[in-house]
């Protein structure tokens, strides 16, 4: 997006439309906020506040009282998405004020900038950037807010999917720590974390065995117990994610999702909460842009276009869940998405990821459309 500079030569209309709003630019921490605001073509003026709750109170307080000092009937407020969530945004909301969320990869910065990055330097950037829509009424890099149900009910879900990445994590290690000591698993024992490789793994943490050495064998056991304690809180979480997959808003689009190949509960329910109206995306661009699985882009002057990595933005939760759909998918799968992996993997057969990212978009566009059509009906 590119600023554009108004100064003293701006025109009539230019200076009206900025001198009736309060334009304010805000870097915000957990500590402390920074903020540049101003009117017309003025040069902003800087303030900083704490980021306690009585701050934000005082900084609203405040600006209430710049907008009437300056006789400007609308305040209009622009901060970067960071993970104090949302609740900036519905305290200003609340107290009638415009707020922008903007996303932090959307707004260019030059390389010098990004070397010498302060709070100050923070918040006129973003100012520029709201300046700039305000006035030339430029597309600002805003995020989707969703509302405070979709919140509680991603809360839950993130809790979950990130308890079964911790898992993953433990068998990892207890996998590594087994290797490291010269033990395989029986002959005929094809599958890891089956029944009867747990027995197999708890054996050897057992009083009386004496394949692995004292030290060892207590790393183990507390890794084991750690294992359990992660598996049983899941199941907890997944107790949770089932009562809001029972929730109106959720319930049939869950079904139907449930209903494909690959597809349960827990990745459903990522799949709604962190895209959460299916309306707001126009076509399948729109999704894989949003799922961060589309390729990045090099295209200046007379170069070609040349394609790079996918661009990872958005929710990696949710790639990750796509991925172990996918994978799913493929195996157990005979039909046309098997085919299409086969297909893909065959032009580049030392490169079979790509032929996975490729499956992850194509799944999360048809997840899409399932979605959308289920909430389509619902407001029919």
């Amino acid at each position: 997006m590119e600023l554009v500079s108004f100064h003293s030569g701006a025109t009539f209309k230019e200076r009206l439309a900025m001198s009736n709003v309060l334009m304010v630019g805000a870097d915000v921490h957990d500590e402390s906020i920074r903020v540049r605001y101003a009117t017309g073509v003025a040069d902003p003026t800087g303030k900083s506040f704490g980021g306690n709750r009585k701050s934000r109170e005082s900084m609203i307080q405040f600006l209430r009282h710049e907008a009437e000092r300056l006789g400007v009937q609308k305040i209009v407020v622009a901060y970067e998405a960071s993970s104090a969530g949302y609740l900036l945004w519905d305290e200003l909301k609340a107290a009638g004020i415009e707020c922008h969320v903007l996303a932090p990869t959307k707004i260019k910065t030059s390389v010098e900038e990004r070397k010498k990055k302060t709070d100050d330097k923070d918040a006129l950037r973003i100012f520029e950037a709201l300046k700039n829509h305000v006035v030339a009424k430029s597309k600002l890099p805003s995020i989707w807010i969703p509302d405070e149900e979709t919140r509680d009910a991603r809360e839950i879900v993130r809790c979950r999917a990130d308890w079964g990445h911790k898992i993953t994590a433990v068998k990892c290690e207890i996998q590594s720590l087994l290797k490291r000591q010269g033990l395989e698993k029986p002959g005929g024992m094809e599958s890891n974390w089956t029944q009867a490789h747990r027995i197999w793994v708890k054996g050897h943490v057992e009083e009386g065995a004496k394949l692995l050495k004292e030290g060892v064998r207590q790393v183990l056991k507390s890794l084991m117990r750690e294992l359990e304690f992660l598996e049983q809180e899941a199941l907890e979480l997944d107790r949770g994610v089932a009562e809001k997959a029972e929730l109106p808003r959720y319930r049939k689009a869950v079904d139907a999702l449930d209903a494909m190949t690959g597809i349960r509960v827990l990745t459903a329910m990522i799949f709604l909460t962190e895209l959460g109206n299916m309306g707001r995306f126009k076509n399948r661009r729109n999704v894989g842009g949003i799922l961060g699985l589309v390729p990045s882009s090099n295209e200046s002057g007379a170069a070609n276009d040349r394609k790079g990595h996918i661009t990872r933005l958005g929710s990696g939760r949710l790639r990750r869940a796509l991925c172990q759909a996918v994978w799913c998918r493929i195996r157990s799968d005979s039909g046309p998405d098997r085919a299409f992996y086969e297909k893909v993997v065959a032009r580049n057969p030392k490169k079979k990821m790509i032929a996975v990212v490729a499956c992850m978009r194509r799944l999360g566009v048809k997840m899409w459309h399932v979605a959308s059509s289920v909430q389509q009906k619902k407001t029919a």
